[in-house]
């Protein structure tokens, strides 16, 4: 315990934080399992065998790189490299996020080069791309409110055409959740 959910482990405290997460994860495997889409989890540091991410369902893959940038860059690389033509990521920290969104995000990459969900707090909840883009994912301050801002201006200084989803709050801070979740935990 500690590792997950450092900054709203400061507000509500690390049990409450951690019970957070485990929420947030069963939310997001509630919203992609039934998608008509290849599905992977990355871990962070091991694989384990015996969570919630089905088998059958996903496939598991080993989290490789040292900060954000580099993991989302290496996840990608990774699903094109299995022949994707359409790769679509997503954090496990909004709560808003339906199988709604993620389906609207594959349909915009069918008239789009890429499209990104933004987050109230200024980062993206989802990014999706038909092609590895590097300079995406390189030289930004993760975890600050211009994520979303330059990752844009990046795809706009490459030409490509990029759809913006309905921006969605995520969860960093007790702030973020309304009462009544925060109560319901």
């Amino acid at each position: 315990m500690g590792k997950v959910k450092t900054r709203l482990a400061a507000t509500v405290g690390k049990e409450k934080a951690l019970e957070i997460y485990h929420l947030l994860l069963r939310h997001t495997f509630d919203i992609t399992c039934n998608l008509p889409v290849s599905r992977y989890i990355f871990y962070e540091d091991f694989i384990n065998e015996d969570d919630m991410w089905v088998k059958e369902l996903y496939s598991s893959e080993l989290q490789q790189g040292f900060d954000l940038g580099d993991r989302m860059h290496n996840a990608f690389e990774k699903v094109f490299s299995k022949g994707h033509t359409k790769v679509i990521i997503v954090g496990s920290d909004c709560f808003e996020l339906s199988a709604d969104h993620i389906a609207q995000a594959f349909d915009e990459l069918d008239k789009h080069d890429a499209v990104i969900g933004p987050a109230v707090d200024g980062g993206y909840y989802l990014l999706g791309i038909k092609k590895l883009v590097p300079e995406i994912f390189s030289n930004i301050k993760w975890s600050t409110n211009s994520v979303f801002r330059n990752t844009l201006e990046r795809l706009s200084m490459l030409s490509y055409k990029c759809a913006v989803l309905q921006e969605l709050t995520d969860v960093d801070e007790a702030s973020d959740l309304d009462n009544r979740k925060l109560q319901a935990i």
